[in-house]
């Protein structure tokens, strides 16, 4: 553990907190390339209640599993010691008291509506609104930013999942209205106003029900493989190809990381392009870029599969102005921008490509901007 910091203040002795799960509109797979990225946060949430034990015991429970309560020493956490929901909160807790915080053991009740293997971040949800508890319940003084950093860290180390920072900062960062501009490689932020209400518009999700584990390998695999462009082109990161110069870096890669590199840099610009539009007042202009965006995810990065494919294809055929795969990939959820008078239309067309394909009905909501983790009680 690392050494004690100073300058916690005093606590609480117990809290509700919640953190939402994220839609990411645009800007996948480039958080880990020190990219840009535009997600909002959902209105589903992980809502943590926490009450603070003196004895070391770090005890968690989840209104969603069919077990028992896990309880598990602080001073013996250690990563790949853990299995299951249970590693995300005691990752948190691990993390912290490696960082030098002064935390100690707690009772720990998980009841979260955030839908699991969707790509909507349910783990990050849960992260961050342990990470707010316990910064509250110890008084540790960390902004929003700093908890984003050490729950990312949490999932890399601890949990073994090789993921970006954009869950954990729009989790924590969000607004209701906005979405989240992020420079990943910075953290700076910017609130973009996002009230499709207002302009007549609608964002659906499309869970298509494929659950994705993303500590399977495929995502440590594709980082592995932006890291070793990097090495090729001697840059730090995929953020340093200039979008202008891009032809002639892929003419120096090897070709098995031409697509991916293509994908990466054009998605920074594609983000661009949509705050731009947003700024701009432009909403319906959104939906080219998002459709651009899933035929790069499937054809360049290749993360979709036949299901985010089938629900992308039918939403645009039903008359959505723009689709795409959201999250890592591998299955998980669709995001279609559709005009709010067809949105039943559109859900309905979806969900029979479904049924005809003999695929499992996809559960549709529609996505509002909501507000990052807090205290709620």
């Amino acid at each position: 553990m690392g050494t004690i910091r100073e300058g916690a203040g005093a606590g609480i002795g117990a809290g509700v907190w919640r953190a939402p799960g994220r839609v990411n509109l645009i800007g996948e797979h480039t958080d880990y390339n020190d990219g840009l990225v535009l997600p909002i946060a959902l209105p589903h949430a992980a809502r943590a209640t926490v009450r603070a034990r003196q004895d070391g015991v770090l005890r968690l429970y989840s209104e969603q599993s069919q077990g028992p309560a896990v309880e598990l020493d602080v001073r013996a956490l250690t990563p790949g010691g853990v299995d299951g929901w249970v590693r995300y909160p005691a990752a948190v807790v691990w993390t912290l008291r490696e960082a030098g915080y002064p935390v100690g053991g707690a009772d720990v009740r998980i009841d979260s509506d955030v839908p699991t293997g969707a790509g909507l971040s349910s783990s990050a949800a849960i992260e961050c609104a342990v990470a707010a508890a316990f910064n509250d319940l110890h008084g540790l003084g960390l902004d929003s930013p700093e908890m984003a950093r050490l729950a990312q860290h949490a999932e890399n180390t601890f949990v073994g999942v090789p993921c970006g920072i954009m869950d954990q900062m729009a989790s924590l960062c969000a607004q209701p209205g906005a979405a989240l501009f992020l420079d990943t490689r910075d953290l700076s932020i910017r609130h973009v106003p996002f009230d499709i209400e207002s302009a007549g518009l609608r964002l659906l999700v499309i869970d298509t029900r494929v659950k994705h584990n993303l500590a399977d390998g495929e995502y440590a695999r594709l980082r592995a493989a932006c890291q070793h462009a990097c090495a090729v082109l001697g840059l730090e990161t995929l953020r340093d190809v200039n979008p202008q110069d891009l032809l002639g870096v892929l003419a120096r890669l090897p070709r098995a990381l031409v697509p991916m590199v293509r994908h990466v840099v054009s998605e920074n610009v594609r983000v661009e392009q949509a705050v731009a539009l947003l700024e701009g007042g432009d909403l319906r202009g959104l939906g080219p870029v998002l459709t651009a965006g899933h035929v790069s995810l499937r054809d360049d990065y290749d993360v979709s599969c036949a299901e985010t494919d089938l629900a992308v294809n039918a939403a645009v055929e039903a008359g959505a102005l723009g689709a795409r795969m959201t999250g890592g990939g591998f299955g998980g959820s669709v995001i279609a921008l559709v005009d709010s008078n067809i949105a039943l239309t559109v859900a309905g067309t979806v969900k029979k490509a479904f049924h005809q394909a003999r695929r499992r009905t996809p559960r549709i909501f529609a996505a509002v901007a909501s507000a990052g983790a807090r205290r709620i009680s």
